[in-house]
């Protein structure tokens, strides 16, 4: 079973960006899967961006930005893909 690290709050579809309320730590590099209604994919994390700026690794608790390869929907899970 994957592990659930957060949700979708926002999404900006013209710019492909979803905005995660973590419940995990993430960190780019590791591949997490989105699971929605209408939405399942895994993809890579190639950055995550908090207020603007570039970060390595976020902490459970942040509201983090994150470039989506498909599109997603707000409220759609978030899990770390094993």
């Amino acid at each position: 079973m994957a592990k659930k690290i957060g949700i979708v709050i926002h999404v900006f579809g013209k710019i492909s960006v979803a905005i995660l309320k973590l419940e995990s730590e993430l960190k780019v590099g590791d591949s997490i899967q989105f699971k929605g209604k209408h939405t399942d994919f895994t993809q890579a994390i190639e950055s995550i961006q908090v207020n603007h700026e570039q970060i390595q690794k976020a902490q459970k608790g942040d509201d983090v930005g994150v470039k989506t390869t498909q599109s997603v929907e707000e409220g759609d899970e978030v899990f770390l893909a094993e």
